[in-house]
């Protein structure tokens, strides 16, 4: 089969596509026909060797974390109901860019009817993180809202779901298309926060806002920070801008702002299959639809990295297999 490896750290060209053994399911084990791929940001940076502690990676290694398809082969002690069944799951370090994956049973989570694959395997991270923080940083009818980078897509499911509770949501996002992409969504304001003012601007929409979700990080979110009202909500969950915009404990203490940074966001695995599922319910209802902006056959995972890397891409990045 057909898989995408890494040798070494470097630019999007160290991922190659390189042919793999067929894969077997072993006990407790499914294969999964892959047919979209999740690619996510932080991949781009433990592709370049900047991991970190969160994401200790280290070549060779197969890059992919999750995947959308059907079940075509189970292990010895497997229900074979799960046959021809339509998953999402996350994979382990056997990866996600290829065309079968083997990942365990328990881990894999039924596709409602009339919930695209390609939906799917966008909300397998980004669903799961975007009713994660709506757990960990409630929204309440009336509250004033602003979503940082907002035409990603966690940033465009975050904007949906946050319109959904009654509160006022204010998109923010980079230049004029991916504002024209958020459109569809109808927040109650849009902000591109590539020109100067923007913080004034939605200070005069909102007054001061109650929430922070904040998916740019680096100046962007420092900046979002001095926009919360008192006793106000703040997660620091992004880092397109460079790094995560966790804000000064002190100064968030005296003014009673509680904060939700990336390590509140480490689910253990039934936690995340419970925010997945609720993801894929609210789609199935029509409740949220993930902004699927690029698609990239597997072997061009490259541009895929590159599309993300140079904040070209509008919503959700997968890769078609």
């Amino acid at each position: 089969m057909r898989v995408i490896e890494v040798a070494r750290f470097g630019g999007p060209e160290v991922l190659t596509l390189t042919e793999a053994p067929e894969p077997a399911p072993g006990p407790g084990e499914v294969v999964v026909d892959v047919a979209v791929a999740d690619v996510l940001w932080v991949e781009t940076m433990i592709r370049r060797g900047r991991g970190g502690p969160y994401f200790p990676v280290r070549p060779p290694y197969r890059p992919g974390v999750g995947v959308a398809g059907t079940v075509s082969a189970v292990g010895v002690d497997v229900d074979p109901s799960w046959l021809g069944r339509r998953v999402v799951t996350r994979t382990d370090e056997r990866g996600g860019y290829l065309e079968r994956a083997v990942v365990r049973a328990e881990s894999t989570v039924p596709v409602p009817d009339g919930v695209p694959l390609a939906d799917a395997a966008a909300l397998l991270h980004d669903g799961t993180t975007a009713y994660g923080l709506l757990d960990m940083v409630p929204v309440r009818a009336g509250d004033r809202v602003l979503v940082t980078a907002a035409a990603g897509g966690l940033g465009a499911l975050l904007v949906q779901a946050v319109r959904a509770t009654g509160a006022m949501v204010v998109a923010a996002a980079r230049g004029p298309v991916k504002l024209r992409a958020l459109g569809r969504f109808a927040p109650d304001a849009l902000v591109d926060y590539s020109e100067p003012g923007w913080i004034e601007r939605v200070r005069a929409v909102t007054g001061g806002v109650h929430v922070v979700f904040d998916g740019a990080g680096g100046a962007y979110g420092r900046a979002a920070f001095d926009l919360l009202r008192d006793g106000g909500r703040f997660s620091a969950h992004g880092t397109p801008a460079g790094e995560f915009a966790v804000p000064d404990p002190d100064a968030a203490r005296a003014r009673g702002i509680t904060v939700t940074g990336i390590a509140d966001l480490q689910f253990d695995p039934e936690q995340a299959r419970h925010h997945l599922r609720a993801a894929l319910d609210a789609a199935a209802a029509g409740r949220i639809t993930p902004l699927v902006g690029q698609t990239y056959p597997l072997d061009r995972a490259a541009d895929a990295h590159r599309a993300l890397e140079e904040r070209a891409a509008v919503g959700k990045v997968l890769l078609t297999v």
